[in-house]
């Protein structure tokens, strides 16, 4: 839940604007809004409103942010809410001032995505038990999510008729509500078709659209994902803090690997920008000075 907004200020306004006029998703305008309560808060310990905030306050307010451990990516999307917010202000005539104009985002330093070799993925899509129904389900979701390089927002978000397994396909809905289409592997496809006849009707019972549900017959949330993939993995003995995008990297990174075209990855993953995806390059080319150095005479 976005915070409610202090008395007074647009927020909600430009919550809506970046919804209708920018198409960006609810998962972003949750991360926009935190973004915009933090602001405020800080503005009101300053003793200042947004209106009159100038440009050393911002640049106070985001090396604040910064002392308490934002990340440069984090700090990149604050500084961008900031703009974004300001501009709609002024489009919106409840400024003539813009104290963003020459505010420069930091340059975002991308730090290698963490990722699982294959006999990590192969260990972890092992530990569900699919005598269970629940591990049934379990097993559909790693492979799913491993085989399409899915975020977790799109696993727990897919419908029943999103998932073509004659044709191996997946329909699924990204950032900005931005549809693509992604190949199925035989394993993901084989574990889909046993939970569809072996545990859903179980857990489901009626007519429903979603493809996974809880116990409770309910649609997934991301932390209930989360906690589950973590059990997972500390029973295959995997890093304690693996999170959900670690199957995405590892989809990504295994695939450059295999000898994937870049453009071909983008589109699976659904980037908008290819200079996105080329971080997984820097990927390949790190374990491959690895390799070299661990194995070549004279390295």
């Amino acid at each position: 839940m976005i915070p409610a907004p202090p008395e007074g200020d647009p927020t909600a306004g430009f919550l809506q604007y970046l919804s209708v006029e920018k198409g960006l998703s609810p998962n972003t305008l949750q991360s926009y809004g935190s973004d915009l309560s933090k602001f405020f808060a800080f503005l009101k310990k300053e003793k200042t409103s947004w209106e009159k905030a100038r440009e050393s306050v911002l640049t106070k307010f985001i090396h604040h942010q910064s002392q308490g451990g934002l990340s440069p990516r984090s700090l990149a999307r604050l500084i961008s809410s900031l703009k974004a917010f300001y501009r709609y202000a002024l489009l919106d005539n409840r400024t003539d001032r813009n104290p963003t104009a020459q505010l420069s985002s930091p340059k975002a330093w991308f730090s290698l995505p963490k990722f699982l070799s294959l006999d990590e993925i192969q260990q972890l899509l092992s530990q569900p038990d699919t005598a269970e129904v629940r591990g049934l389900r379990d097993r559909a979701m790693l492979e799913v999510m491993y085989a399409a390089g899915l975020r977790v927002s799109e696993l727990i978000g897919l419908k029943v008729d999103d998932v073509h397994l004659k044709d191996r396909f997946v329909l699924c809905r990204g950032k900005g509500g931005k549809e693509r289409i992604v190949p199925l592997g035989r394993a993901a496809v084989e574990a889909t078709e046993n939970y569809l006849a072996g545990a859903r009707p179980k857990l489901l019972r009626g007519d429903s659209e979603i493809l996974f549900a809880t116990c409770r017959r309910q649609r997934f949330t991301r932390q209930g994902f989360w906690k589950m993939l973590r059990r997972y993995a500390l029973k295959a003995g995997l890093p304690a803090k693996i999170s959900p995008h670690v199957l995405r990297h590892s989809f990504a990174t295994h695939l450059l690997e295999g000898g994937a075209d870049l453009r071909s990855v983008q589109l699976m993953l659904g980037h908008s920008q290819i200079t996105t995806t080329q971080i997984y390059t820097h990927v390949s080319r790190q374990r491959l000075r690895r390799v070299y150095d661990q194995f070549h005479p004279r390295a």
